[in-house]
């Protein structure tokens, strides 16, 4: 039973080392022929640890000797190793949303940080995938520091066209 115990032990302990030690087998087994990913090192350590436990709850509880709590073990960690390798591909793998653009900032509200003169550029701050952005703005007037405003147009990269909001 202590060999079981070391295995799940170890596989644990190997868990750990993976979070530190991100990716290394990934490396080592790339490309091998319908292998990719299944050799990392989190699917690795939770085949160990379901061999191990698994094998020491089998040979701890039942009068069975060593090959069947090994079998058992095996059954187990295969089956640990194929969810862990179906949950880091579902996770490593999910196409997310797009890069958010200069041209999404059309229509968001913002408030300016720099007065906005009638003939020049002024700041304001935006929005931009949940982030604030300072932008160059130009107005078709005067616009206050602190008045809220909305994006009629991307003007460049780094400057935008603003409207007071009436309220």
């Amino acid at each position: 039973m202590v060999w079981f115990l070391g295995l799940g032990i170890g596989g644990l302990l190997m868990l750990v080392l993976s979070l530190v030690f991100d990716g290394v087998l990934e490396g080592l087994f790339d490309g091998v022929g319908g292998l990719d990913g299944f050799l990392s090192l989190p699917v690795v350590a939770g085949f160990l640890s379901a061999l191990g436990f698994t094998g020491a709850l089998v040979l701890g509880t039942t009068g069975t000797g060593a090959g069947v709590a090994t079998g058992a073990g095996a059954v187990a960690g295969v089956g640990v190793g194929w969810v862990t390798w179906r949950f880091s591909r579902a996770l490593l793998h999910d196409p997310g949303a797009p890069a958010p653009r200069g041209e999404d900032l059309t229509g968001s509200s913002g408030s300016v940080v720099t007065a906005v003169p009638a003939d020049g550029y002024g700041e304001v701050l935006l929005h931009l995938a949940g982030q604030p952005v300072k932008y160059a703005a130009r107005a078709a007037g005067p616009v206050p520091r602190g008045t809220e405003v909305w994006v009629e147009s991307v003007l460049s990269p780094t400057s935008v066209l603003v409207r007071p909001v009436d309220r």
